[in-house]
């Protein structure tokens, strides 16, 4: 019989603000959704204790992370699935947690719990809101009887964290930044182009800013109500009230997303300078994850991507790309594979890009292990004539996908994960330089591409394009493709340079300079999951060579890290502040 009484005990606030966060996310894709979440984060955390603020925080966070990352639950291993998705989930949840914690000992106040009730009787309306967010009415209103231009800073405050909170998210342990609060609006075109500036996070401090200024409109109104019912607490309060009222609150947040958008449309006005095209036939073979762990399919699956390519020749490309970890041995090292690709090369004037393990001997004086071999998820470029022109070794591995952690010494972790041994990381960002048609392209493997600190140290001067190789079959039919692409369209912005994505599954297509998705699809059908070949024409647009790099690519995560100064600093003096009036306190009492 249904626990009628713990239902109703269930924190259900945190619980539907983490439900509509993740909604703006793909595969939902309601991305306006974004634009509420901050404000109704918040919302949810709102209580008197710092300690249940954090606690409602991190339950928002974690029901939006067990939502947005349900895709992990697809990998064929099931208990390093059900592992990996909880656990990752309940790490992550910890920053919109520390988030909400920060915003609200920040909030500006006024007068003591008690002076609000007495002097703002509300309406039983009121108090009804706040029971359905499990929040105590005299927080919201002790918020609400601050200055508007309190509530401003305050706005920003709460903006300035959520990308610092980013940041860190992004760097620590490894990092993953999955997800970001401004990477939902991938289709907003106008709005994205700040990213050649300050990064996808610019993006998420804009929409966060005009979130949380959504919540000070809410609190102005609720202001205004006072002094209807109770009469001004002084003339320049009345003033303020009767000219700025919520408008206040939306004013500035409204008018940084207008020069954003201005500046966003001015630079998608601009025409764009041609440069010349490179005609490109990409593969997806959608092969499922348990067919690649089954060695005894190889040669069928290595078939497969033999006979799709075959068709991809027939449009006589310049560049022809097979995705992650397409061959099944070792390249360098399986003759036969080598010369199955050099013979379906010959004649051609095409060059080929695809995805495949290596390895390299480890000295005797070095090697700890017992291991003969360090082995290493690469990229190959290989010339007309069936020769490996070029190698790239991915720098970013996967936890529990392509290394255990701490593996020597809690040997019982290799239990949940599906590989034997692991990989080595590159040292060492990677480009391949075509001769026919003359190009310079830089190398990303798998979710390298949702990193934009590292992806900008794959741009140069000489750089025309970046290319993605990446194999999201471990995770079936799912958002994950979706989400993953989104990634590659921010980096295509950041840097100016177009972007093409060659999957095993999901989303292989092209991204141009301004963050426009083409050949999505297989024709007019919806699935992208299937088998199958997209060939096309695309333009290298005279970018850094010509137009220089980018401000996102000479200096980095600026702004970012200007949000993690000023967050890190309020705080700071928040804390001291406080201990100057406890100190305070005391000797005036002795």
């Amino acid at each position: 019989m249904l626990n009628v009484r713990f239902l109703r005990e269930l924190p259900w606030s945190p619980i539907l603000a983490g439900c509509l966060w993740s909604a703006a996310f793909p595969r939902m894709g309601m991305a306006v959704l974004a634009w509420l979440a901050p404000c109704v984060l918040l919302l949810a955390s709102t209580s008197q204790a710092p300690k249940d603020r954090f606690k409602r925080g991190y339950i928002a966070g974690l029901v939006h992370f067990l939502i947005s990352l349900h895709w992990l639950l697809y990998i064929p291993f099931p208990a390093g699935a059900i592992a990996g998705w909880l656990a990752l989930s309940a790490y992550l949840a910890l920053f919109p947690a520390v988030w909400c914690w920060a915003c609200w000992r920040m909030a500006p106040v006024q007068n003591s719990t008690e002076a609000v009730r007495e002097s703002f009787p509300m309406h039983e309306s009121s108090r009804e809101f706040s029971s359905a967010f499990d929040a105590p009415l005299s927080q919201w209103l002790r918020t609400a009887r601050s200055a508007w231009h309190e509530r401003a800073v305050w706005s920003v405050f709460c903006a300035a964290a959520w990308v610092a909170c980013e940041l860190v998210m992004a760097r620590l342990l490894t990092g993953f930044p999955w997800n970001l609060l401004g990477s939902s609006q991938y289709l907003s075109l106008p709005l994205i182009q700040m990213a050649t500036v300050t990064g996808v996070y610019g993006v998420s401090f804009q929409v966060a800013w005009v979130s949380v200024g959504i919540l000070c409109a809410g609190f102005a109104v609720l202001s205004s109500t006072e002094i209807a019912q109770n009469g001004p607490r002084s003339e320049t309060h009345r003033l303020a009230g009767q000219f700025w009222g919520p408008l206040g609150d939306l004013a500035a947040p409204l008018m940084g997303l207008a020069a954003c958008l201005s500046f966003g449309f001015a630079k998608l006005i601009r025409p764009e300078v041609p440069g010349p095209e490179i005609r490109v036939a990409l593969v997806q073979p959608s092969i499922p994850q348990t067919l690649i762990f089954d060695s005894r399919e190889s040669t069928n699956r290595f078939n497969k991507l033999i006979d799709l390519s075959l068709v991809a020749m027939a449009a006589k490309p310049d560049l022809l790309v097979w995705p992650e970890a397409a061959t099944p041995g070792l390249l360098r090292f399986d003759s036969t594979t080598a010369d199955d690709i050099a013979r379906m090369l010959k004649g051609s004037r095409t060059s080929m890009i695809l995805g495949a393990d290596d390895a390299e001997p480890i000295p005797e004086p070095t090697n700890r292990r017992g291991a003969r071999y360090n082995y290493y998820n690469s990229a190959f470029l290989m010339n007309p004539g069936g020769a490996i022109a070029g190698n790239y070794r991915k720098r970013r591995l996967v936890l529990f996908g392509e290394y255990v952690p701490l593996a020597r010494w809690l040997p019982f972790l290799r239990h949940l994960t599906p590989i034997d041994g692991g990989f080595e990381s590159g040292k060492s960002p990677g480009w391949f330089t075509l001769e026919e048609p003359r190009a310079r392209i830089g190398i990303l493997i798998c979710f390298e591409d949702a990193f934009p600190h590292s992806v900008r140290e794959t741009v140069d001067l000489e750089t025309d394009f970046l290319i993605n190789l990446t194999n999201d079959g471990w995770f079936g039919e799912s958002a994950a493709q979706w989400q993953h692409a989104i990634s590659s369209v921010f980096r295509a912005v950041e840097n100016q340079l177009p972007v093409i994505r060659c999957t095993n599954n999901g989303l292989t297509c092209w991204i141009d300079a301004r963050g426009r998705m083409h050949e999505v699809f297989f024709g007019d059908s919806p699935n992208v999951y299937g088998a199958g070949i997209k060939a096309f024409k695309m333009p290298m647009t005279e970018g850094p060579r010509h137009q220089g790099l980018t401000f996102y690519t000479r200096h980095g995560d600026v702004f970012a890290l200007a949000c993690f100064a000023i967050t890190g600093a309020a705080l700071a003096l928040s804390f001291l502040a406080r201990r100057i009036q406890k100190a305070g306190g005391k000797e005036s009492a002795s």
